[in-house]
């Protein structure tokens, strides 16, 4: 941080929330933003490692700080009261002006920003943490000097608030996210690892992908039409790769499971930006049940390139490999969501619902001696592509 430059100047150029706490350190020119949740930290890392955040002329360094949870307090607050760092007064006297309602507040603790709105009398302050919020709510009330007045938690956190003007800049956010997500390490599918203040990553290429830091990967999709097939839902899904999907028609849900945080994050925030429809249904977005870490023999086959879609090349007779055949000799393996031909490249592809009846069908069917002369691999999960901007909020 260049000393000449300001908290709040810091925080115009945070775009992801909501915010638990900012600590500075002046002695060291060093902020700590801790968010409410590891997925949000992720994304805005991501997105300042990207744009190269620059304050007065000069270009801000990102990293990870030691992770802390989020107090108990707090919490509770936010579980209870949707506590945030701004703090929203109504019937505020009408000649008191940001300066003055400053200096009121700050005997509470350190303040982001002021604004009051003239004509209506109220006004909204942030703090630099909940906790200190949570002590302005709960104490100004009990004094003299503020009875009358209306003190509650403002909507949102500045640094989270989305204007539906701003929704497809968001989702070129997300997309920025993409590109970040899919920078390699080692591998066609492993995302890039972040990495400490000191130039460390913080964990190994295969715990990275194992556990992803603990955060969700399973996002589900709701009131699906029943006409909807898994190979449309597959077509509308974008983001990452799918470790599975879970389809359940009667239901009019499905639960997709990404195989990194990351990308089940890009996906969640452009299709609820966006808006997600099909079969001109609008389709609901919401967090699943996140799954159990990957095991390390299935993350060494994701990271060598495993995906659920398996390529079948140097096919010379298709009147011979048709899809009854390709069904037959796969689908005892597991549920296919499609299947693909490209006579012109004598290929063809099956796409399963998940990696890992993908990865056993190659071993199976590779066995075949009809198969001995065609080659067998895993192909591109289409999923995996970046998802499309569109200004009819339709992913």
């Amino acid at each position: 941080m260049p000393p000449t430059a300001s908290v709040e100047e810091l925080l115009d150029l945070v775009h992801f929330g909501p915010l638990e706490s900012i600590h500075v350190l002046p002695e060291k020119s060093w902020v700590y933003l801790s968010f409410l949740d590891g997925t949000t930290a992720a994304a805005f890392h991501a997105d300042a490692t990207i744009k190269k955040l620059a304050l007065h002329g000069q270009v801000l360094k990102i990293g990870w700080g030691k992770p802390t949870p989020v107090p108990a307090q707090v919490s509770l607050a936010i579980i209870q009261s949707n506590a945030s760092r701004n703090v929203y007064f109504r019937d505020l006297d009408e000649n008191m002006t940001e300066e003055q309602l400053h200096d009121e507040l700050s005997r509470f603790g350190l303040i982001d920003q002021v604004k009051i709105v003239r004509g209506k009398n109220i006004g909204f302050v942030h703090f630099l943490s909940i906790a200190v919020a949570i002590k302005v709510v709960n104490t100004l009330p009990t004094e003299p000097n503020w009875a009358g007045k209306r003190v509650n938690y403002g909507d949102n956190d500045r640094c989270a608030y989305q204007l539906a003007a701003a929704q497809q800049a968001q989702a070129a956010v997300a997309q920025s996210l993409m590109a970040q997500a899919t920078s390699l390490t080692a591998g066609p599918n492993v995302f890039q690892l972040p990495f400490s203040p000191y130039g460390k990553p913080l964990v190994s290429p295969i715990d990275w992908l194992m556990d992803g830091a603990g955060m969700n990967r399973t996002v589900y999709v709701s009131n699906i039409d029943p006409e909807t097939s898994t190979e449309d839902l597959c077509n509308w899904i974008r983001g990452g790769v799918l470790q599975s999907i879970d389809y359940l028609p009667d239901k009019h849900i499905a639960f997709v499971n990404f195989v990194h945080p990351a990308a089940a994050y890009i996906f969640f925030q452009v299709a609820s930006y966006q808006g997600m429809t099909g079969n001109n249904r609008h389709l609901k977005i919401g967090w699943g049940k996140n799954p159990k870490p990957l095991t390390p023999t299935f993350a060494h086959a994701i990271r060598l390139g495993a995906t659920r879609n398996v390529y079948i090349g140097n096919i010379e007779d298709f009147e011979t490999f048709t899809e009854e055949r390709l069904k037959r000799d796969f689908g005892q393996y597991g549920d296919i969501e499609r299947f693909n031909f490209l006579k012109e490249k004598k290929s063809a592809f099956v796409n399963f619902t998940n990696i890992s009846n993908a990865i056993k069908a190659i071993e199976g069917v590779r066995n075949k001696p009809e198969y001995a002369d065609l080659r067998l691999a895993h192909g591109k999960d289409m999923c995996a592509n970046m998802p499309k901007l569109n200004t009819q909020r339709t992913l």
